[in-house]
């Protein structure tokens, strides 16, 4: 942890990317991306593959078991005019409103509320713009005809980030979803965990390294920029997560053992972080806006894997106040000069707390 407090501005977690870093596609085999292991004084190139060795038997993993759904939709409204969407959130049946999505539209002119937008072609649906929603009213709430995911699955496009240039393809819809993907909800991957595969699994498990599982549906707004002076006056977009008693119950007894909680990826930090804002890790289910910067009261996560993530960024930050910023910031020179994949379908690192 950084000894001296200081204000901190997103021009502290900059740095140099060159652009052919920026994974355009995952690796051949999901455990065949390099690990660099941040948890020395000195940084270590590692293969994804290593990992259970440097973990130890009676350490917990704890994975994010959301599953991303085809939140990208194309359509077109009843003058004609283009309409990209991006489902922000499917929501729960509400009186009259059976099914609805937050959803953020690009459009030459935002559609009226009451007018309706055809997506998927003439084998597609309608959708009812009934208004704006969400913080700042930068969503839209649609009405659809029917159950949102079964829509999404049958016309929507895997939601690939904005530094990703080609159209989503098969290979996408199997490579940018866990081989432990469960409950549907996530518009954008939890992406360090795109790294396991069974054999790593296993491996694991022979290691006697437990695992537990929490839920958080990522939103777009993890690729959201900072875009003020000074941290402090950002605001944190809010995502629905869920802690249940299982998961606890495992920290609890993995602590009282003297064993590590390892996060598999920042989304899974921000949910037992949460959860333990009271002071305690309690099960938790609700939204969350968390915003872990530098000097960070630290209940629940001693280890981490994660991918590269987004200078300036807010994942930047947690990472930093993580395992300190100077040693983050050092690892991240590193990766550049050895020439890691960095973002979405990049590698990966393992950091501990404090450094």
């Amino acid at each position: 942890m950084d000894a001296t407090p200081r204000a901190w501005t997103p021009a502290d977690f900059d740095f140099e990317l060159p652009p052919e870093l920026i994974a355009q596609h995952p690796a051949a085999e999901r455990s065949a991306s390099r690990l660099l292991d941040g948890t020395g004084a000195q940084p270590v190139d590692r293969i994804f593959r290593e990992l259970p060795a440097l973990l130890a038997p009676g350490d917990l993993l704890v994975f994010n078991d959301t599953r991303v759904v085809k939140a990208r939709l194309h359509g077109r409204k009843a003058s004609g005019g283009a309409v990209e969407a991006l489902v922000e959130r499917v929501l729960p049946p509400a009186p009259g409103v059976p099914h609805a999505v937050w959803a953020h539209l690009r459009a030459s002119k935002s559609p009226r509320p009451g007018s309706a937008v055809r997506f998927g072609g003439e084998a597609g649906f309608d959708a009812e713009v009934l208004g704006r929603a969400g913080p700042d009213d930068a969503l839209f709430h649609l009405r659809l005809p029917s159950e949102p995911f079964a829509l999404l699955e049958a016309h929507g496009r895997v939601p690939l980030p904005p530094y990703i240039t080609h159209a989503d393809d098969a290979d996408d819809e199997r490579r940018y979803q866990t081989v432990f993907a469960a409950r549907p909800g996530a518009v954008a991957a939890p992406t360090a965990a795109l790294h396991f595969d069974e054999g790593v699994l296993a491996a694991l498990a022979a290691c006697g390294v437990q695992t537990a599982r929490v839920t958080l549906h990522v939103g777009a707004g993890t690729f959201q920029p900072v875009r003020v002076e000074h941290i402090a006056e950002h605001r944190m977009h809010s995502e629905w997560y869920e802690v249940g008693a299982p998961t606890v119950d495992a920290i609890r007894a993995t602590k009282a053992a003297g064993g590590r909680v390892v996060a598999v990826g920042t989304t899974t930090v921000r949910s037992l972080e949460s959860a333990a804002r009271g002071g305690t890790l309690v099960p938790t289910t609700g939204e969350t806006d968390i915003f872990i910067t530098p000097g960070f009261d630290w209940r629940v996560v001693d280890g981490l894997v994660t991918n590269f993530h987004l200078p300036r960024s807010t994942l930047m930050m947690l990472i930093s106040a993580f395992a300190g910023h100077e040693h983050v910031m050092a690892l991240y020179r590193h990766a550049v000069a050895q020439r890691y994949r960095f973002f979405s379908y990049g590698d990966s690192m393992l950091l501990r707390r404090g450094g």
